[in-house]
């Protein structure tokens, strides 16, 4: 059965919203809040600067999906593609659908001459998607990620 990878729409967006909460709750134990979701992955599509959504089907049904954002790299005069928001359905994994998406992706930018190369984050103890990541080339960054806890609009955190 043939992988068919293509820009998802506006049709699939209930899709991707349930995908993004069973990865979140799958890869860290973490409830979104649905409606916060659906409006985040609604934007998407109304403001395709805040990045694309690629799903793949195997006979019509999607089983996985994932979404591209991008960096500007100063350093490099070129884009970096953030890979986020990866999914593949349970019954669908070992299947080859991450490898689908992630050579579709990986030909669109290469196509565009504007990209330097993709990043994505993954959960320290997420070692299945670690293997997957690394047996298509990707490497261990040098660098570790720090972000603000909470949101920008909460209380600033008390500076040492």
């Amino acid at each position: 059965m043939p992988i068919q990878v293509r820009p998802a729409t506006r049709a699939d967006i209930e899709t991707i919203v349930a995908f993004n909460l069973a990865m979140a709750l799958e890869t860290e134990g973490k409830s979104l809040d649905r409606e916060v979701l659906h409006t985040g992955v609604r934007a998407i599509f109304d403001d395709p600067g805040k990045g694309v959504c690629y799903v793949a089907e195997i006979d019509g049904e999607i089983a996985g999906s994932l979404m591209i954002t991008t960096e500007w790299s100063d350093w490099e005069n070129q884009y970096y593609w953030w890979i986020q928001s990866v999914y593949v359905i349970p019954d669908a994994r070992g299947m080859g659908i991450y490898k689908a998406l992630y050579r579709y992706v990986y030909d669109l930018a290469r196509s565009g001459g504007q990209v330097r190369g993709f990043k994505l984050y993954v959960e320290r103890n997420n070692l299945t998607a670690k293997k997957v990541y690394e047996a298509l080339g990707m490497n261990r960054a040098d660098h570790d990620i720090y972000e603000t806890p909470g949101s920008l609009g909460d209380d600033p955190p008390k500076h040492g």
